[in-house]
């Protein structure tokens, strides 16, 4: 009894130490959503400049982040989430330059170089982003930004079909053995990589006899009708990048396409939306074996929900907040084999009672 009291002693002390590690190497799993820009500050003759400061600042949050240039006069900035930037460059005994205009999409890595003027710090060159910036990262990607999800019709309001927009992707009939919607470059339909903010969705529960696949991470976790509304409302969505080709490491989890999701964020401004898509049986026409005098099967789908974000503490602190509900009831019409009086008054007797025992239905006797 002792002996095992001590080995409990030691499994609670364990306990805590296994939650740690596994915080950790999720955390160390996670992969980044945010983008990246550097680049190289020199002066007018192409000299360097060490210790300018370079301010990149989300123009909806006011969240500034600050690099200085090293020796070599290169600029790193990390951690921006995707939005509207504003960049200002600073140095004792040159102009400021101030970079406006420039949209930073999920897990972008664009470089920007400037070159500085000399003059007082307090006078201003303000340029518009568009021409100079050029992106570092080899990875074959493609965006999907909120105008394409604002504008296009989503059937179910889920983004699958947006996903086709990407150069070779091929739609792939679901089977028993090889499950998953879509192929890209070739690659099985199963090595497609999901993930919402960093974090994975590739795991998903089904009534498949191939459950390796989902408990193994193979496939995303989709709704049970095979929509993306279990991994962020089409409302909450911000973008999503779809990496096919040449990614970096640490997309290393499946060979396929890895789609990189980011939701939104609050901003200094309070906003929100409201939406309720509503269908019916009055806006249906009637099934062909629906015929009056027959009532119209009921039909009730309502699609409802909205969306709120702002600020808690301006310029540091946001909250979002996303809701979406779905009511569906949508009756079938079946259509069945039955006997008619006159076939029934023909039936042998010997038959009558069985006919007698069918079920009826509006006067009739199922077959």
């Amino acid at each position: 009894m002792q002996r095992l009291r001590a080995r409990c002693r030691g499994m609670s002390r364990l306990f805590p130490a296994l939650i740690v590690c596994t915080i950790f190497l999720s955390i160390l799993e996670a992969q980044s959503d945010t983008a990246t820009i550097s680049g190289r500050i020199t002066d007018q003759s192409g000299s360097v400049l060490a210790e300018a400061q370079v301010d990149v600042t989300n123009t909806d949050t006011g969240v500034v982040i600050t690099s200085l240039t090293n020796s070599e006069g290169i600029y790193v900035a990390r951690d921006l989430r995707p939005g509207p930037y504003r960049v200002a460059v600073r140095k004792e005994g040159f102009r400021t330059i101030v970079l406006t205009g420039l949209i930073l999409s999920v897990q972008d890595a664009l470089g920007r170089n400037f070159t500085m003027q000399i003059g007082p710090i307090d006078q201003r060159i303000t340029v518009t982003a568009g021409r100079e910036e050029h992106i570092v990262s080899p990875a074959v990607s493609i965006v999907v930004n909120q105008q394409f999800v604002e504008n296009l019709p989503l059937n179910g309001r889920s983004f699958q079909s947006l996903i086709q927009l990407t150069p070779g992707v091929l739609v792939t009939p679901a089977s028993q053995n090889l499950q998953g919607q879509f192929s890209v470059n070739g690659q099985r339909s199963n090595a497609n990589y999901f993930t919402v903010d960093g974090v994975s969705a590739n795991f998903s529960s089904t009534a498949s006899v191939s459950l390796y696949q989902s408990l193994g991470g193979s496939l995303p976790a989709l709704t049970i009708g095979g929509g993306t509304n279990s991994f962020v409302s089409v409302d909450a969505m911000q973008e999503f990048r779809i990496d096919t080709s040449t990614y970096a490491p640490e997309f290393g989890h499946s060979p396929g396409a890895q789609i990189s999701i980011v939701t939104k964020s609050g901003t200094n401004q309070l906003h929100g939306t409201a939406y309720d898509y509503v269908r019916n049986d009055v806006f249906d026409a009637r099934n062909w074996f629906n015929q009056p005098p027959q009532p119209k099967p009921p039909l009730l789908h309502n699609d409802f929900g909205g969306t709120v974000g702002g600020p808690i503490l301006k310029n540091r602190t946001f909250f979002f907040f996303s809701y979406e509900g779905l009511r569906l009831l949508q009756p079938q019409s079946a259509s069945f084999d039955f006997y008619t009086q006159e076939t029934r008054s023909n039936v042998a007797s010997v038959y009558q009672p069985f006919v007698r025992a069918l079920p009826v239905l509006n006067g009739a006797l199922v077959d």
